[in-house]
């Protein structure tokens, strides 16, 4: 174990051998060579710092003096990206020195202009060049044009659309899509909201739903609109499939008062998937079975085939059996008979 006396001990040993390798010969022919590579390497880096470079800074833009009535629907960028030439020791000055003021420019310059305005790439450079040494060629700016779209208050309530595809899993079934809220307040020039109807989100396809879900979406921009609030909250609600059959009696449609259409058997079975949500409230009501006069007097066959004639929209794969039946017209005036 370590106590007092033994670390002093050490640390007066390590402090001796320290200064003896400082007096020694070989620390002293060190030190003389690192004088050497430091002096070697500031002539280096003046000579270096003197040659023409090519670099690129950002600087940051404003727009001021914006009205509180006035609502930007296309903004400026936060920044543009600046390509310079210079010598060395310019450039250095910029990126260590030296920060770039926001370029500003002024709303009420620009009111004449329209609802979109455009920035000339003759004023960006101007501005930009006020901050630049004299010696500083200005190489490039991008963007080299820049503009803004703004409204003063005109706005318009539109219902949020979905863009993509949501299919459930195997068994299940979408059973209900929908946003909250169902709809936005889309701020954009006059000419511009005359032919806006929806704001759609960003492209979105979901596969394999097997259970609700929520999420928040981004809405698709739209040069010129500026939609508030920009997101949404989508919900999917899936419901699982179930096989279903009822009984539906077949009807004639459009016969002559004194003809009769019998069939054999007089009612089908109808096979269907319902979601489980909506299985107890289907019933044989909901299904309609329909031969027209005028179809039997065009049948080629002994048979006739079956179609539904409606419905409900939350039944799929629906399968009629039999398929076709046998049938006979039965006249009901005096003179009586059968077809």
């Amino acid at each position: 174990m370590f106590d007092v006396k033994n670390i002093v001990r050490y640390y007066q040993i390590g402090i001796r051998k320290i200064r003896k390798f400082l007096l020694s010969d070989k620390c002293k022919e060190c030190l003389v060579f690192l004088f050497f590579v430091l002096v070697s390497f500031a002539f280096w880096m003046l000579q270096t710092l003197d040659n023409v470079y090519q670099t690129e800074f950002k600087v940051p833009l404003r727009l001021k003096n914006v009205p509180k009535e006035a609502v930007l629907t296309s903004e400026l960028p936060h920044e543009v990206r600046v390509r310079v030439e210079d010598r060395g020791t310019v450039l250095l000055n910029y990126m260590l020195g030296r920060t770039f003021f926001p370029v500003s420019f002024d709303f009420n310059d620009y009111r004449d202009r329209g609802t979109h305005v455009h920035i000339s790439s003759a004023e960006l450079l101007k501005k930009i060049s006020a901050q630049l040494n004299v010696s500083t060629h200005l190489i490039s700016v991008r963007p080299d044009t820049l503009d803004f779209i703004y409204t003063m208050g005109k706005a318009k309530k539109v219902p949020v659309r979905l863009d993509g595809e949501v299919r459930a899993g195997l068994q299940y079934y979408v059973s209900h899509v929908g946003f909250t809220p169902d709809s936005v307040i889309a701020y954009a020039p006059q000419e511009v909201l005359d032919t806006l109807t929806a704001a759609y989100t960003d492209k979105l396809d979901l596969e394999n739903v097997s259970d609700t879900l929520h999420r928040r979406v981004l809405l698709r921009k739209l040069k010129g609109v500026k939609f508030v609030p920009a997101y949404n909250d989508l919900l999917v609600c899936v419901d699982m499939y179930s096989e279903k059959t009822v009984e539906v009696p077949i009807v004639g449609i459009n016969f002559p008062a004194d003809k009769v259409l019998r069939t054999f058997p007089s009612k089908v079975q109808v096979t269907f998937q319902v979601g489980l949500m909506h299985f107890k409230d289907v019933s044989s009501e909901d299904f309609f079975i329909g031969v027209t006069y005028e179809d039997i007097l065009k049948a080629k066959s002994d048979k006739l085939p079956l179609s539904l004639k409606s419905a409900p929209d939350y039944v799929s794969h629906v399968r009629i059996l039999p398929a076709s039946v046998d049938y006979l017209i039965e006249q009901t005036a005096e003179e009586g008979g059968i077809w």
